[in-house]
């Protein structure tokens, strides 16, 4: 199944979804790639905001802005994986019998199927700005990525 497809059957599906993901096996580059396919998105979705603040500051390029977001994301690496790590062990707590790897699957899944939201998250930021339109749009975000991953690490953890 090609990724768009998969994506897309995610938002039907998602317990399904991460049951494909998982009988694929243990694969952790192919996790990675999941955290990267995320991250990219997510870095491609912050150029508009980049482009309008360097404009508003009356800079003659928005490349330094651009540059350290790049930076930012890719700092971002070890917070992810953090995270999935306490959301196993949360689950763990509450009685889940799954694995690392499992919640690893479940959490970057999840971030790589919110990503195209992220890039209108950040369309609606560079054209539009703060307001209203954008807190809205990122509370969509926000809230579609907590279904995705709770009902994913859910799956996961059932073992």
């Amino acid at each position: 199944m090609t990724v768009t497809t998969d994506l897309v059957a995610t938002w039907r599906a998602p317990r399904a979804a991460l049951r494909r993901h998982l009988a694929r096996g243990q694969s952790e580059p192919f996790v990675f790639t999941l955290l990267l396919v995320f991250l990219i998105l997510a870095f491609v979705g912050q150029w508009p905001v980049a482009a309008r603040d360097a404009f508003l500051a009356k800079e003659a390029s928005a490349a330094p802005r651009i540059l350290a977001r790049a930076l930012a994301v890719l700092a971002t690496i070890p917070l992810w994986y953090g995270l999935a790590a306490l959301g196993h062990i949360v689950a763990r707590a509450m009685g889940g019998q799954g694995s690392w790897y499992g919640a690893r699957v479940a959490l970057f899944w999840a971030l790589a199927t919110v990503s195209p939201l992220m890039l209108l998250q950040g369309l609606v930021g560079g054209m539009i700005g703060p307001g209203p339109g954008l807190w809205l749009v990122s509370a969509v975000v926000g809230v579609a990525f907590l279904w995705l991953w709770l009902t994913m690490l859910h799956e996961a953890e059932r073992g």
